[in-house]
């Protein structure tokens, strides 16, 4: 009760601290917990990726300190740049391959991979990093994407690999039993939280970041991003090797520039 008694009396940064002691206590049963499914709610959540500047600091250490301390640090821990993600669905690929390694790369899919990598390089972005998935489909498609961003390092994540993230809403007639949402929906959230999230607060420049994956991840973190309900993500559709632009802002504000965008590419290069 004590510390509840603080939020209202205190001003400025000790009350922001306060009312952080508060959650982290366990006092407020009003306080949403991680969980999982994500939760849902109309009002933006400011600190969704747990990296507002009162989330960087171990208040522990600060139950005792001077305001003037408390101000020092929240200044200190405060993200500055932006973070510019570029989403990018893998081309065309063999649907009829039985195991992961078979499910190459179409000839069309190869030529959508090119288009889009023509795409970023035109955008004239200094490009930071290209993530791709795991599976054999993506690397290819970051592989040629790679060849039109020449020194841009690249690495792999298996978090990114394809899956059901979360029973859609309305539902789907063709869709999965309970167990493999059980089982990818946590993997797809673990990519969400990994690489989507405001900049860290030693960045000063914007930063340009390229993520190779898959329909159902895109889909899944545009409405995560966004705060939008999770199991909306099978009412949209992305073209192969489609671009999707998150911004995520230093004040964790995320805006969606591009959902799917296609346009640069010819209409008979275009697929689902």
């Amino acid at each position: 009760m004590f510390l509840r008694r603080v939020v209202v009396a205190a001003g400025g940064a000790a009350a922001v601290v306060a009312a952080a002691l508060v959650r982290q206590s366990g006092e407020d049963s009003s306080v949403a917990t991680v969980h999982w499914p994500p939760s849902f709610t109309r009002r933006w959540n400011s600190n969704w990726d747990q990296r507002e500047p009162i989330s960087l600091i171990n208040l522990n250490d600060l139950k005792h300190s001077k305001e003037e301390d408390l101000k020092r640090l929240l200044k200190k821990y405060k993200a500055r740049a932006s973070r510019h993600i570029f989403l990018v669905r893998h081309g065309q690929y063999n649907v009829d391959g039985d195991a992961d390694s078979e499910r190459v790369l179409t000839p069309l899919g190869r030529d959508q991979a090119n288009l889009t990598g023509q795409r970023l390089a035109n955008l004239g972005y200094k490009y930071n990093h290209i993530t791709n998935s795991t599976m054999t489909r993506a690397k290819e498609t970051s592989e040629i994407i790679g060849k039109h961003l020449e020194g841009v390092e690249q690495t792999s994540s298996d978090l990114l690999r394809e899956g059901a993230p979360i029973r859609p809403d309305p539902p789907s007639d063709q869709w999965m039993p309970d167990v493999v949402y059980f089982n990818d929906g946590p993997r797809i959230e673990s990519a969400f939280r990994n690489y989507i999230h405001r900049a860290d607060y030693e960045q000063k420049e914007d930063t340009y970041e390229i993520i190779v994956c898959h329909d159902n991840v895109i889909r899944y973190i545009v409405c995560r991003a966004l705060q939008l309900p999770p199991e909306a993500w099978l009412r949209m559709d992305l073209h192969h090797g489609s671009i999707t632009e998150l911004v995520i802002h230093h004040n964790g504000n995320v805006s969606l520039k591009t959902l799917g965008d296609a346009g640069y590419m010819p209409a008979d290069k275009l697929s689902y």
